[in-house]
């Protein structure tokens, strides 16, 4: 009888168990699936509006993702000559752009398309506007901005596809989380253009060593705790960025920098390939390439967004150490300006100028520092042409469109030393050398100083050979590897 007892008690155990786990197992299969009908029910639905689209217009759609459309910087000008070859490609099919701009019209994005850019499509574009693009906005989350953002751009990406449902799906902005939405629920072929890998190996090293930068501030490198979260919370965040964007038809990336680390992430070589950005080198190479050594002030030209990671800062601190190490007279600090170009997309940009004004009274430099916002073209080209020196001081800058402008416009370039200038810009040419890179605000210092000094002619050489160097970056290279790239996808829709 002693030992029925245990025998007895496991096996009522296991009977109570199992009288707990089978409704247990039971309900998880009911949910799993309601859930599989939910999805299968909202993809009926989506493809059913589709479908009834299809018949009433006749033609099948292309939609490119991009809540930014109407700000001035490198993607932008990616979009509008990507719409403008693929128009001219294939006449018979229907473009729509899905942007947040709700302050605009269409007519009015276009027209600034124009106004920036010099780009002007074979024909008009259908818009739809999102209403919830503050749900992407980093200012929204002040911690863990990856991931608030990429769960943001879900929303956004539901609020599109509910609005309007294409064939082909292009996310050409970096929001790589919408693709299994449009691809799985939407039923859509999709592809994606990357510009900058939303995180990367790059940052997961800055943290791990503790290099405070924008993104990475001084209370994090400063706590042991803190920084191993950041690296888990990396990593997780890379597992699932990988997975999202492996969903992708046709991976696109603007420069080799951004194609090493995609590789690494998406893990999808075979559909992955290198697009330079267009950057309109023609209409820069009518800035005649002479000797300037009769100028009476020497001009830093910076084109770019107002955003951190283009760090401003290390520019103006960098122009201070410039003029400190120039001479008194009129070979000194008197000779020499910095113009500062770019575009601000929102309030965070406008206050990040008036901060950099602030720097600029700080350092006493603000009357040789000219700030020049949202200008149209034909004044950047303007400022571009009269400059010595460009700049750039980004790092790990994805690709560098305004670095290619200012080597066509016949400027000596002075970049960062990493990332896509380091890597595809600012390189040998025929074994002669393009430009100039740095670092640091001693390094950057140093450059200018080396650049000024340069005999004219020496100079003159220099800029000669960047702008020859930059051909391959022009639109028309751009379309004819965009168009080779796409043709597969498009052929999946005829």
């Amino acid at each position: 009888m002693n030992n029925l007892g245990p025998n007895c008690m496991c096996h009522n155990m296991r009977l109570l168990l199992w009288k707990l786990l089978l409704p247990l197992v039971f309900l998880c299969l009911l949910l799993i699936a309601v859930l599989v009908l939910l999805v299968l029910a909202v993809r009926f639905w989506l493809q059913s509006n589709r479908n009834a689209r299809r018949a009433r217009d006749g033609r099948l759609t292309v939609a490119f993702f991009h809540p930014y459309c109407n700000a001035g910087g490198g993607g932008e000008r990616v979009l509008w000559c990507a719409i403008r070859a693929l128009q001219s490609r294939y006449p018979d099919i229907n473009f729509v752009v899905y942007t947040g701009d709700l302050g605009v019209t269409g007519h009015q994005i276009l027209e600034g398309a124009r106004r920036r850019f010099n780009i002007v499509l074979p024909r008009p574009v259908q818009f739809v506007f999102l209403r919830h693009r503050l749900l992407v906005e980093p200012g929204l989350f002040p911690h863990f901005t990856l991931l608030g953002q990429s769960v943001g751009s879900i929303f956004l990406g539901w609020e599109a596809l509910t609005e309007f449902v294409p064939d082909l799906y292009i996310d050409s902005m970096g929001y790589a989380f919408t693709l299994p939405l449009f691809r799985y629920l939407g039923g859509c072929s999709v592809g994606s253009y990357v510009h900058y890998p939303t995180i990367s190996t790059d940052m997961l090293s800055v943290v791990r060593e503790g290099n405070p930068r924008f993104n990475n501030p001084d209370y994090v490198t400063n706590s042991l705790f803190l920084s191993a979260f950041k690296v888990v919370y990396y990593c997780l965040f890379a597992l699932l960025y990988g997975m999202a964007g492996s969903c992708s038809d046709l991976i696109m990336v603007n420069s080799s920098w951004t194609l090493d680390h995609i590789l690494s992430l998406w893990r999808s070589p075979n559909r992955t390939s290198v697009i330079y950005p267009p950057c309109d080198v023609s209409a820069f190479l009518d800035i005649p390439l002479e000797e300037d050594g009769d100028k009476k002030c020497h001009s830093i030209v910076s084109v770019g967004q107002f955003r951190p990671e283009k760090d401003h800062r290390l520019q103006i601190r960098a122009f201070k150490k410039a003029l400190d190490r120039r001479r008194d007279g009129a070979a000194g600090r008197e000779a020499l300006k910095l113009v500062l170009i770019g575009g601000c997309r929102n309030q965070g940009d406008e206050d990040r100028v008036l901060m950099l004004r602030g720097l600029c009274q700080e350092l006493g430099v603000a009357n040789r520092v000219e700030f020049k916002l949202n200008v149209p073209f034909e004044e950047l080209k303007r400022e571009v042409g009269e400059a010595t020196i460009g700049l750039h001081t980004m790092w790990n800058e994805h690709f560098g469109i305004g670095v290619v402008e200012c080597m066509a416009a016949g400027k000596v370039i002075l970049a960062h030393k990493s990332g896509g200038p380091k890597l595809d810009i600012v390189v040998p040419f025929e074994g002669g050398q393009t430009g100039f890179l740095a670092y640091d605000e001693d390094s950057y210092a140093e450059a200018i100083e080396r650049i000024l000094a340069l005999p004219p002619a020496s100079r003159l050489q220099i800029r000669r050979n960047a702008r020859q160097s930059v051909a391959r970056f022009s639109d028309q290279e751009f379309e004819a590897c965009f168009l080779a790239a796409m043709e597969p996808l498009m052929g999946t829709l005829e």
